[in-house]
């Protein structure tokens, strides 16, 4: 593999990695807010 492909492969990784930590993210602010929505209805 070309130093140049392994550049496109970690820029890969990094994008992707990026986009789940996003993900995780949403979805703890998401049950945060869900818990606090249930709290504050009870």
């Amino acid at each position: 593999m070309t130093p140049e492909e392994q550049k496109e492969v970690r820029a890969r990784q990094r994008s992707r990695s990026i986009v789940v930590g996003l993900l995780l993210g949403a979805l703890v602010i998401l049950f945060y807010g869900i818990s606090i929505a249930k709290i504050a209805g009870h």
